[in-house]
């Protein structure tokens, strides 16, 4: 049964990984709903966040080729139940009408958004939330002649109180350290 799935990815920063991993989903033929990718809280490594909708067998198994590209840490999946996240969506309002004004100050407050700027031709807000949370309240301005809309990729961290990525790179440590 499909469902959707993000993938938390952990890699050294180089130049074609990006390229590589998308390949990945493209060869599956499975769908990058959205990803993200920016620091960690590890220092020169970078952290993709990549949502999908797929089954479990297909992506644990997504999850094990980005784990063969070399530069890749580490690869987990998570459900949405196992993760905190959001996303960002930026809107563009004409603001030529009073009675607008006033409209879309009354859908600000009941989003719970806030103005980033405002000019005589047009107010930028900001919405964060869920896509159906951001796309909800695109709709509703969009009877306010919305001249332009932009919604993030999702950014995610989980539920655990440690960062899974510190715990394999502690075990992988202690292996090597046994090697040696």
């Amino acid at each position: 049964m499909k469902q959707e799935y993000n993938i938390i990815a952990y890699s050294e920063n180089h130049i074609g990984l990006l390229n590589r991993i998308t390949i990945v989903f493209t060869r599956r033929k499975v769908n990058i709903e959205s990803l993200t990718v920016s620091e960690s809280a590890i220092k020169g490594v970078s952290k993709f966040t990549i949502v999908v909708e797929t089954t479990k067998e297909q992506v644990e198994k997504i999850v094990q080729q980005i784990e063969k590209q070399v530069e890749v840490l580490k690869a987990f999946y998570h459900t949405n139940e196992e993760l905190i996240y959001q996303e960002i969506s930026l809107i563009k309002v004409s603001t030529d009408d009073l009675t607008a004004s006033n409209q879309i100050e009354t859908l600000i407050r009941k989003y719970n958004a806030r103005i980033l700027e405002i000019t005589k031709d047009y107010t930028v807000i900001e919405k964060t939330g869920h896509k159906d949370e951001t796309q909800a309240f695109f709709e509703e301005l969009n009877q306010f002649k919305v001249l332009q809309f932009i919604r993030s990729g999702r950014i995610a961290i989980t539920r655990s109180p440690i960062e899974r990525l510190s715990e394999f790179l502690r075990e992988r440590d202690a292996m090597l350290s046994k090697l040696e």
